[in-house]
Order: C-alpha cells, then structure tokens, then sequence
C-alpha cells in the first residue's frame, strides 16, 4: 500500500530531518495523538506539493497557495481531518472531495486501502496526479469533476473527506457514505467555517458533531479545466 523508501527518498537537502521533527513535535503538542498520522505527515515531503519558491515553507504548519485561488491545507489540520477519518479503525475505501495540490491525497493514500478523489480544477489535479506517481502511490483514483455530486458510480465509501467549505452538506455525498461511515466536512459560507464529524448508523440515520472552527476556501460547483 505504501513506498516508505520512496518517500524518504524525496527531500534530501532539501529540508533537513530536524525541521520535519519541530514540526511533528508542534502537531502533537497541538493535539495530534495518532502515531500512524504522525509518522506518515513526518516522512510525507510536502515541499514537492507547493511551488519551488514557497519550498523553504513547506514544514511550517501553515496553508500556503498553490495556485487557482487554493490553498495546501496546513499540516495540523490534514492531521486533524485525518485522525477523526480513522478514530473507528480502518478504511478500506475513501472519497476525497478536493485533490488540490494532492497533499492531503498522498497522506490518506498511506493509511487506507484506497482513495477516490475528485477536483474541479484539471490543472490541478494532473499537477497532484504526477506527484503521486512520483512517490508511487498507487492506490489513488482521480476524477474531474463537480465535487458536490461526489463520485456516485464507486459508492458507497466508508470514509468522505472534504477538503473545502461547503454552504451547506451536500446531499450527494450523505447519500454516497456506507452505513457506519464517517465523513469530515467543514461547512459554513464566512470566513470561518465549523469542522463537522458526520457518521451514519446501521440504519441509515445520521449523526452529526460539531467540531473546531476552522477556515477553507469554499467549495464550489462545475468542473474548470
């Protein structure tokens, strides 16, 4: 499922093992316990997933842009969706609404069996797609594609992660989530958005928590190429 030595690989004098460790240490000071989340987001180098010249701010926990008005989502919170994604155990198939810059994908990608995941923005998501082949991860699927209607042809999944605001939940995807599944969505049209923890029960019903506040670039409809 996993390429460790590929990952550890990328990066060499690029960024050096003690700027990955203050990281680490600063998400679990911050509140991230899982040890595998941890170990993936250290050995994960995320400086290939955002510009060259943004490279020497890769391992600051803190969004920086990619382009097309996106953001890569700072490390603690990739952490954070992560962990309540997988606080009832493992997945074995998982929708991802938002490629982006591909980071958050290459971090569940090593966690789970499989990751479907679907982006607006073609460029982005071809730039994600070779990144990915790069460290060898192979076990994502990408489609372009409205991220409010999911990916109903592979349903359903029994995780969802969303990695842009939503005004609201999208039907599509409480629909496309398996019974005793779990998404995390930020939802909320300000500037800040509140983080959701959505499981649905063996009988079809929905439980919701409301979490962090947090702030995202709004998820928006209809394919861009």
């Amino acid at each position: 499922m996993r390429r460790q030595d590929d990952l550890q690989r990328h990066g060499i004098g690029m960024t050096s093992q003690r700027t990955r460790e203050r990281l680490i240490q600063r998400l679990y000071e911050e509140g991230l316990s899982n040890p595998g989340v941890l170990e993936v987001i250290r050995r994960t180098p995320r400086h290939l997933f955002v510009d060259e010249a943004l490279a020497h701010r890769a391992y600051e926990d803190t969004a920086l842009p990619i382009g097309h008005n996106q953001t890569i989502s700072q490390p603690y919170m990739v952490g954070r969706m992560t962990e309540l994604l997988l606080a009832a155990g493992p997945l074995d198939k998982v929708l991802e609404i938002g490629t982006g810059s591909g980071y958050q994908t290459a971090v569940l990608a090593q966690l789970v069996e499989r990751v479907f995941s679907v982006e607006r923005i073609q460029a982005l998501q071809d730039r994600a797609k070779e990144r990915l082949a790069e460290l060898n991860l192979r076990n994502v699927v990408f489609r372009w594609g409205d991220g409010w209607e999911g990916w109903n042809a592979l349903g359903p999944y029994n995780g969802i992660i969303v990695t842009a605001a939503a005004a609201n939940v999208p039907q599509a995807l409480l629909d496309q989530l398996a019974p005793g599944g779990r998404m995390v969505i930020p939802v909320g049209s300000g500037d800040l958005q509140q983080l959701l923890l959505i499981v649905r029960d063996e009988h079809g019903g929905f439980t919701r928590h409301e979490l962090d506040m947090v702030r995202f670039v709004p998820l928006l409809n209809g394919p861009l190429s």
